[in-house]
Order: structure tokens, then C-alpha cells, then sequence
């Protein structure tokens, strides 16, 4: 284990942290909050810790796929345990444990929470809240790799470990110039969203904090009801854009160089556009008898389902007074998630076509015993390599679920309560059903399961093995 690597990224993602933690402290000035000092102090708390880390470099830049998923799981931790500091200080969230729950929530693009009253909290809050989604759903190690020269080749172990899907691929030779593509097609899209939502009249706040949460797939509203109060024309934006950061990024490098032939072999954006047009009919269907007409139906139902399948979060309606069968197809589309490569959560559709690719073939062999067939998957060969992958990670996704729902249902809670906290927290949605629902929120659970809800936000985020790494002894012996 290359420790002296390991210390020196954790220093430079502290770093970063104390400038992102620049734009609450605006915030505070322009709105005249005391609530800012807090800001300003932990700030400065990431600097010194960060500097002391970076003063002495490593001598050995370089390490391996091991080390890349320690780092990774270390500065996610590092990056909740400073972050939860302001909301501690400045009396927003005062209990540390909920505080916590509250940043790695947001870090992880989950935004499930455990605050009653959003509203009460102070503008910088609301702010910071809403912007560890947008810095957490692309990865903060994926941006210090773009601005960052880091360890030569072997950073794309880095970008494994954070990023999401079964497989990472390079755009382009580089992994440094991988990285400062992806984040830029992400501020592009962000920015954007920013400029069409400024031009259908909502506020700047309303507007920053609204976009940073669908950027990153997250869903912290500034308001007791989410994106409800929102016009129409709001959002059907923030449909239009949950679903387009829901989409496989490489997709949309193809699209910018005008690959057209790689751009139409993207088999999992057309398998994630064709589960939400066929799971918004359904609803739509459904449910037309609770609201005024169609139009609205499909609107409620449209952003419901882009906002579950992309693990965001947003909602506009009270989704649990919905027919038991609507409410199933949502529960089902938290596990489905969105495409891998892009900034959403849950097992990912490539991982479900792929599994349901291989039950077919399963099912052929039976009938036809001496065939030999290759699973096709975007235009090539599923390697073995990566079917074993899928495989393992269904494996101990189920194990920490149902472990999870166990530990969980010492609260004695309902069932559906149980099993939805922990379905939203493992697949990053936000809010689940009932107490968790569209209209609860995560309080009333005990310290022990909003800690294991944490874990499983950090697990599910960072696809499950970067942090079970941790917990394996062998990983921390010097070989």
C-alpha cells in the first residue's frame, strides 16, 4: 500500500474542498448571514489540514487499482467529515450524526434528508447543500484529475473507482484529458440549464441551487415541497435535464464530434429513453383520474419517472397517494437507475440489459445445447471479465441490502418504510415511501441506522467495492 500517495490526494481534495466552500461564503455576504463565519472557518481548517498533507510529496507517484479505491473511499469521508463541520457550527444542523447524514447525502448525489423544515435553514446552508451534489456528481477526483497532472497512467484507477458503471473507458488516450471532457461537456450542460430556467423567470438562488441538484442528480429543494411551487414551464425544464444527466456521457462526446455511428450504437441510452417513455404511459395512464386532464397527468408522471430513474430526487406531487401500480414501477425504477458513465445512480440499465441479455442465452442453451453464442452489448462481445464483474457486484449489492433492511427494521418501522430508506439510500434516489416519502424524511430513524443508511450511500455512490476495500485487513498489509 502506497500510503504516502494516498495522504498527498487527500490533501489536495481538502484543498479543493476549502474552495468550493468560497461560493456558501458569498452567499453569506450577499445576503447578510452570520451563518457564513461558519463557512469561512472550516474553510480555512481545510486549507491548513490540506496544505500539511501536500507539504512532503510522495517519492513514488505511481499505484495501483488497490490504492485508487482506498483514495477514493478516504476522500469521500474526508470530504463529509469537513463538510458537515458549517452546519454544526452555524446552528443549522446541530446534532453532528444528522449533519453528517445531511453532506454525505448530498456528496453522493443522494439527497435524502433528515431536515423537517428546509426553509429554516440560512441561504449559505441551502447553498453548500445543493452544491456538494454538482461537485459529487461527476467526482471531485475526477476534477483534480482535470486540473490536476496526477501520477502519471495509474490515475485511471482513479477514475475506476469513482466512476459509475461496469466498465470505464478512456475517450481519449489521455486520463487527464478524459477528465477535463467530461467535466466540461458538464458545465456546459449545467450552464445551460441555468441560462433556460434564468429565461422562464425563476430567481438566481432558486435557479443555482435547483440546477446543481439535477446537474448531479441529487434532489435537495430549497423548499418544504420541493419543485411543487415551480411553473410549468420550470418543470418540464427540470424533467428535460434530470433525464439528459441520466445519459451515458461518452454518448454526448460522440454527439459534440459528430460520430453518428458510435452515437446510434449507445444500446443502453436507447434502452434508458424506451423504460422512461414506457413507464411514463403507464403512469400517466394510471393516474389521469386524480389530476385535471392528461396534460397534466403525463407532466407529474414525466417527471416523477425522470426524476427516480436518474436518482435525483425532485418531486412535484405526493407520489404515495399514487395506484399501488405506479408506485411499484417507481420503486422498480430506483434499483434500475440510470446509465452508466453519467452523474446518476442505482445498478445502472447497461447492468440490467446485460443480466437480462444473459437470462436469454441462459434460456437458449437449454433448447439448443451445443450452440455457441456471444452476448452482444453496443455493438461488440461481452467479455467474460465483465459478465464475472456484473455478477459479483449483484452479488454483494443484495448482500448489503438485505443486511441493511435487517439492521434498519430495529427501529420498528414499516416494512415499506424500511425497505424504501434503504432502496433510495443504496441506489442514491432521495426519497422513498411512506415515512420516507415524498412529503417525510429521514429523521425519526435511530443514530445506528442513519449510519448504516450513510454507509450505504457511500457504498452505493461509489459502486459498493471502493468502500467494502476498506473493511478488507489484507488491503492495509505492506507487500
Amino acid at each position: 500500500m502506497n500510503y504516502p500517495i494516498i495522504r498527498y490526494i487527500i490533501g489536495w481534495v481538502l484543498n479543493f474542498e476549502a474552495c468550493f466552500m468560497i461560493l456558501p461564503c458569498v452567499t453569506a455576504v450577499i445576503y447578510g448571514e452570520r451563518e457564513g463565519i461558519a463557512f469561512a472557518a472550516v474553510m480555512v481548517a481545510c486549507c491548513i489540514l490540506g496544505m500539511l498533507l501536500i507539504a512532503k510529496k510522495p517519492k513514488k507517484n505511481t499505484f495501483y487499482l488497490k490504492e485508487g479505491f482506498v483514495t477514493v473511499s478516504l476522500s469521500w469521508l474526508a470530504l463529509s467529515l469537513m463538510g458537515a463541520l458549517p452546519f454544526v457550527l452555524n446552528g443549522d444542523i446541530p446534532n453532528y450524526t444528522d449533519a453528517l447524514f445531511e453532506i454525505i447525502s448530498g456528496f453522493t448525489t443522494t439527497g435524502s434528508s433528515i431536515l423537517t423544515n428546509v426553509e429554516a435553514l440560512a441561504k449559505c446552508s441551502l447553498m453548500w447543500r445543493s452544491f456538494t451534489h454538482w461537485v459529487g456528481g461527476m467526482g471531485v477526483l475526477v476534477f483534480i484529475l482535470a486540473v490536476l497532472p496526477m501520477a502519471g497512467g495509474s490515475n485511471m484507477n482513479l477514475m475506476k473507482a469513482e466512476s459509475p458503471g461496469p466498465q470505464v473507458g478512456k475517450l481519449v488516450p489521455k486520463v487527464r484529458r478524459t477528465a477535463m471532457i467530461l467535466y466540461g461537456m458538464y458545465v456546459f450542460i449545467t450552464l445551460v440549464q441555468i441560462v433556460l430556467l434564468l429565461v422562464g423567470g425563476m430567481p438566481v438562488f432558486d435557479t443555482l441551487t435547483i440546477t446543481f441538484g439535477t446537474a448531479g442528480t441529487g434532489g435537495f429543494a430549497i423548499y418544504n415541497d420541493s419543485c411543487a411551487s415551480y411553473t410549468n414551464y420550470q418543470q418540464i425544464i427540470i424533467t428535460i435535464f434530470m433525464i439528459l444527466f441520466g445519459i451515458n456521457f461518452n454518448a454526448y462526446y460522440f454527439l459534440f464530434l459528430k460520430k453518428w455511428k458510435q452515437f446510434l450504437k449507445c444500446e443502453e441510452m436507447r434502452w434508458y429513453l424506451i423504460i422512461i417513455g414506457a413507464a411514463t404511459a403507464i403512469i400517466t395512464v394510471n393516474t389521469v383520474q386524480m389530476f385535471s386532464g392528461v396534460g397534466e397527468a403525463l407532466k407529474h408522471a414525466a417527471f416523477q419517472v425522470g426524476s427516480i430513474i436518474t436518482t435525483t430526487g425532485y418531486v412535484t406531487t405526493n407520489y404515495d397517494l399514487w395506484p399501488p401500480l405506479s408506485r411499484g414501477i417507481l420503486v422498480t425504477l430506483m434499483f434500475v437507475g440510470a446509465c452508466a458513465g453519467s452523474t446518476g445512480g442505482g445498478i445502472k440499465v447497461s447492468r440490467v440489459v446485460i443480466l437480462a441479455k444473459t437470462v436469454k442465452k441462459e434460456m437458449q442453451s437449454f433448447v439448443h445445447p451445443r450452440s455457441v453464442q456471444k452476448i452482444q452489448f453496443e455493438g461488440h462481445s461481452v467479455e467474460h471479465e465483465t459478465l464475472r464483474s456484473i455478477n459479483v457486484f449483484l452479488v454483494a449489492y443484495l448482500f448489503i441490502f438485505t443486511a441493511s433492511v435487517l439492521i434498519v427494521s430495529l427501529d420498528g418501522f414499516d416494512l415499506v418504510t424500511n425497505f424504501t430508506a434503504v432502496a433510495t439510500t443504496l441506489n442514491n434516489v432521495g426519497p422513498g415511501m411512506e415515512m420516507v416519502g415524498a412529503t417525510g424524511n429521514f429523521s425519526a430513524f435511530s443514530p445506528l441506522s442513519k449510519y448504516i443508511m450513510m454507509f450505504d450511500m457511500l457504498a452505493g455512490r461509489l459502486e459498493i467495492f471502493p468502500v467494502l476495500l476498506c473493511f478488507y485487513p489484507r488491503t492495509w498489509k505492506r507487500f
